[in-house]
């Protein structure tokens, strides 16, 4: 089970993969340049619209995402047989593990036996939690005896093991040394599974969106309504699990009555053939998108010049056929709603507005506690030198999986519930729910450590002795925690709105597939007429399902959250640029709210207190 060898699949086979990934971009594609003409003209119409004012009083953090890097030995049950053998694991802050024969190999600089990218990826520390997976993953055939001897070493007792498994890749199998260190490396592997996974759900480019709206879109039109986990990744691999979910059951049939092996060990000879479909089609799927990345530059340069003139006609025949639209369907709209929405939206809003508060309070208490023990380390007459030290811990708080735990675990605790009050509407997606959720957390403490980084640096000169130093800190911790309050909430309604939204359209669309899209017809020369693939009346149509879902969303989050804490739209909150915090930052020290102890610059502090630029991250 270590790096992965030559390819178990015969000429015959590579060429139909990818004579598959051809038809799946076939048919995709298209998908994909109308919702890039789509996401060009909404952004431009955001653009000539009014104005939201700003909402974001956190300075926005120019980390980019990452998991800490974290390495050390561990024991990989590899080769062929399988042993357990020693080896250094690495896992890089791309979310990228590898593995070496000795530290010093990767000390070296020399390539690693093996690696893997994390996305997509399960981490199990229970050995029965695995069989049990394998005894369920490959079935043996009804009546089928086979005499030949189970693996042994899958068997035999493993103190602390990392078993990462993933749908349509090889499992891998780790061994730490003690339950310590099985809980770092669990928790660093995690970090890097939702590092690669979110990535174009974290993405504010609008080609990510346009991406994430496209795959949608193809979904539906083969029948598939109700998001799931299949967007976790980067585009390559999203198209490789839509392909691989399709290829699945004729993989089953064609090659399972042909695995040699017993029990478990045949569930991974399995593991290892779907490695080689998965690793064929990533590639096919990778290799034709970068060929497509030219003709998507071309196309969003050309739909910049031709929607921009046109964008007032365009937005004004949009409304006039969405009010047209509105009115025929919403009869059966309004019925499909009350019958089948009104009841379960608010305990699916409660739930999600109870998960989002916990993580968020954990978060506050976090960061609570890391300004607070700067402020008792300048009391207590620290040396510069152990100042930065504590200083440098606190601006990697977000980065840091064994911190950020408590406020992770939140989401974790709430995954079941949600699961079971979203999956009648179709919803099976809780695993990106809960990363979004993560994800929320982790951006709003790195904004938060931050923006009290910044104003500390503002704040603090060698003129203060300690007790005035402490003192400032003080006041830089009020505000930032005001700030972070503010921006807490916002994002708090954006994070509901969104997953609100993501549970109940596609449920909505399915239940009015019947009944309302006959009406389409009738409505769409006018469109037609525009030219533009910016404008379909599917897009149209859409939107008047989405306006009517929002209506009863907003409603029931003002229920939920009180009339004080919207004072914003949530459409405007949800596109609130998260940079405002910088100006705001600046602004303060423009004002003078950080307020200096008066004294000459010639005055020795009561304590050795760094210099300036100690407390910029």
């Amino acid at each position: 089970m270590g790096g992965r060898p030559s390819s178990p699949l015969d000429k015959r086979q590579q060429q139909h993969l990818r004579g598959q990934v051809d038809t799946l971009l076939r048919n995709f594609l298209p998908c994909y340049r109308g919702q890039l003409a789509a996401s060009v003209l909404w952004q431009i119409s955001r653009e000539l619209g009014p104005q939201e004012p700003a909402g974001c009083q956190l300075l926005h953090s120019k980390k980019l995402p990452r998991v800490r890097e974290h390495r050390g030995p561990l024991t990989q049950l590899q080769g062929h047989p399988p042993q357990w053998q020693p080896i250094f694991c690495v896992l890089r802050g791309d979310g990228r593990l590898e593995w070496f024969k000795h530290r010093e190999e990767y000390e070296n600089g020399d390539r690693p036996l093996g690696s893997v990218v994390l996305t997509g990826y399960t981490v199990l520390t229970s050995q029965s939690e695995y069989l049990h997976l394998l005894d369920t993953l490959c079935p043996e055939p009804s009546g089928h005896h086979t005499q030949e001897e189970p693996e042994p070493l899958l068997e035999m007792p493993v103190s602390f093991p990392l078993f990462l498994q993933h749908p349509f890749c090889r499992h891998l199998c780790f061994s730490a040394a003690t339950a310590e260190v099985q809980h770092a490396w669990r928790l660093a592997l995690q970090g890097g599974i939702r590092l690669r996974g979110t990535v174009l759900q974290r993405s504010q480019a609008p080609a990510a969106r346009a991406f994430l709206d496209a795959v949608r879109l193809y979904r539906q039109q083969q029948g598939h309504f109700g998001d799931d986990d299949v967007t976790l990744g980067s585009d390559a691999e999203v198209l490789t699990a839509l392909l691989m979910r399709e290829l699945l059951p004729a993989l089953r049939a064609q090659t399972l009555p042909r695995l040699r092996g017993a029990g478990r060990a045949r569930a991974w000879a399995w593991a290892k053939q779907l490695d080689a479909v998965h690793a064929a089609v990533l590639a096919g799927a990778s290799t034709g998108l970068r060929a497509f990345q030219p003709e998507k530059e071309e196309l969003l340069a050309a739909l910049e010049k031709t929607l921009r003139p046109d964008v007032d006609q365009m937005l004004k025949l949009r409304e006039r056929v969405l009010g047209r639209l509105q009115a025929n369907v919403q009869g059966p709209l309004e019925s499909c709603l009350r019958r089948k929405v009104d009841a379960q939206l608010p305990r699916v809003t409660q739930t999600l507005l109870s998960t989002v508060e916990a993580e968020l309070t954990a978060v506050q208490t976090l960061l609570t506690q890391g300004m607070d023990r700067l402020s008792r380390h300048l009391r207590g007459s620290p040396s510069s030198t152990r100042l930065r030290k504590e200083v440098y811990s606190f601006g990697e708080m977000p980065w840091d999986p064994e911190l950020m735990q408590t406020c992770y675990r939140e989401a974790e605790r709430s995954r079941g519930r949600l699961g079971q009050l979203a999956e009648p509407f179709g919803f099976f997606g809780t695993q990106s729910l809960v990363f979004g959720a993560q994800d929320l957390a982790q951006q709003l403490m790195a904004d938060a450590v931050a923006t009290f980084l910044q104003l500390a640096d503002q704040c603090l000169t060698t003129a203060l002795d300690c007790d005035q130093a402490a003192q400032q800190l003080e006041k830089v911790r009020g505000r930032v925690l005001k700030k972070f309050q503010s921006d807490s909430g916002s994002a708090q309604r954006r994070f509901i709105h969104g997953w609100l939204l993501c549970i109940f359209l596609p449920f909505v669309l399915r239940q009015l597939e019947l009944s309302c899209k006959a009406e389409l017809s009738e409505f769409e020369g006018d469109v037609l007429a525009v030219g533009s693939p910016a404008l379909t009346i599917e897009g149209i149509y859409e939107d008047v399902i989405r306006g009517a879902l929002l209506q009863r969303i907003n409603r029931e989050l003002k229920k939920a959250l009180g009339a004080s804490n919207m004072s914003c739209t949530l459409d405007g909150c949800s596109e609130l640029p998260w940079d405002q915090g910088e100006t705001d930052v600046e602004t303060e020290a423009q004002r003078g709210t950080c307020s200096r102890q008066p004294g000459s610059s010639t005055e020795v502090p009561l304590c050795p207190l760094p210099p300036p630029g100690t407390f910029q991250s």
